[in-house]
């Protein structure tokens, strides 16, 4: 009897653990507001933008963030890359996304356009603001296909054409 209750206290152990860093990932990912705030539409608007065209370009903290709104895995490939597309047979080893088109600022934001395969083809959009500090998500939502450079997504945002808020899944 004695070593059962070790094991039952070491799996109340492990199941505490893991509520508390999955509280943690929660947290840190505030709700998106379904309009881009008044204080980040300047930042969007008028800063400017450099291309990052790898997902191995985004700073670390957004990396980290991309990895934990895709449920642990940063899986998403890079532009041009293969992924589940919708549509066509599926292929569990590869991505479910695929980066579009993505940018960082010198005031330290980072936005990402993205295509989600899977069972229906969407796409998303996720801006975030990083220092070496910390990095969290400001921003994001459902956006129309069909945009190649970050300009057209920044403008698609400042003009309503994306629907901000949380989507159901990333």
């Amino acid at each position: 009897m004695e070593g059962y209750d070790s094991r039952v206290a070491r799996g109340l152990k492990r199941i505490a653990i893991g509520m508390s860093l999955w509280t943690a990932v929660a947290a840190g990912q505030a709700p998106a507001s379904a309009v881009l705030s008044d204080a980040l539409r300047p930042h969007l608007r008028d800063a400017p933008f450099w291309a990052v065209t790898s997902i191995r370009g985004f700073p670390l903290g957004v990396r980290d963030q991309l990895q934990a709104m895709f449920g642990g895995t940063l899986d998403i490939a890079e532009p041009g890359g293969q992924f589940r597309m919708a549509g066509r047979p599926a292929d569990s080893r590869l991505p479910l996304r695929q980066m579009v088109a993505a940018a960082c600022s010198s005031e330290s934001y980072c936005l990402i356009y993205y295509e989600r395969g899977g069972t229906e083809r969407t796409w998303r959009v996720a801006l975030f603001h990083w220092t070496p500090a910390a990095t969290g998500f400001e921003w994001g939502g459902t956006a129309p296909g069909g945009f190649a450079t970050i300009d057209a997504v920044r403008k698609a945002i400042l003009s309503g054409a994306v629907k901000g808020g949380q989507t159901a899944s990333w």
